[in-house]
């Protein structure tokens, strides 16, 4: 199966707490992490994939080296293959570490790589994933998954945020805990909710 997810800010802790931009009601970052690591893993397999749509973590050390030590463990506790979307706060560096130290697993590689943005095809509509939310114009069967603006919404109904703190959950009939990647009947649910909305405002 496929999952879709974004923004999990790893080790960033001047995210947490509350706040209308991201908010993180934990009281570490080990507790986010954790939360974040135990809900993804209720629901992805180790066979699944997850289209991480970037931002992936937030860590300073010195050496750098530790920050991108401690992400890759992080990172390694998650269920299933992983397709990392490069967001604005992932460094070159993390990347380049990650690449270095991919473990084999189901056969493939962990971790795969892209610098801007994946299009994959599901249902006779195809999802184009970017970190940043892309203005496509008026598109036919073509939905823009994105992170990047944590608790807002674009207004344009063939955007979807898949970030851990979007709003757009408000579309699904049942909630999934912080941090659960989205299933692509989820997005189709919030395609859909959200299309509705802006008929009903026309």
């Amino acid at each position: 199966m496929e999952f879709f997810t974004s923004d999990t800010h790893f080790f960033h802790e001047d995210l947490l707490g509350d706040s209308d931009f991201a908010p993180r009601p934990f009281a570490s970052v080990d507790e986010m992490n954790q939360t974040i690591i135990d809900n993804w893993n209720k629901r992805v397999a180790p066979t699944d994939t997850v289209y991480h749509l970037g931002d992936i973590a937030l860590y300073f050390t010195k050496p750098a080296v530790k920050s991108d030590e401690a992400v890759c463990n992080v990172l390694s506790q998650l269920n299933g293959h992983l397709e990392l979307i490069k967001g604005n706060h992932d460094s070159r560096a993390l990347f380049k570490y990650l690449a270095a130290h991919n473990p084999i697993e189901n056969g493939q590689s962990k971790f795969a790589f892209h610098d801007v943005g994946v299009l994959i095809k599901y249902d006779h509509r195809q999802y184009y994933m970017t970190h940043y939310p892309m203005m496509l114009g008026i598109v036919n069967q073509i939905i823009n998954l994105h992170g990047h603006i944590h608790h807002y919404a674009v207004p344009v109904k063939e955007n979807i945020n898949v970030g851990v703190d979007t709003p757009e959950t408000r579309y699904l009939t049942e909630q999934v805990p912080f941090g659960t990647p989205f299933s692509t009947s989820e997005i189709e649910e919030m395609v859909a909710g959200k299309a509705q909305e802006f008929q009903e405002k026309q």
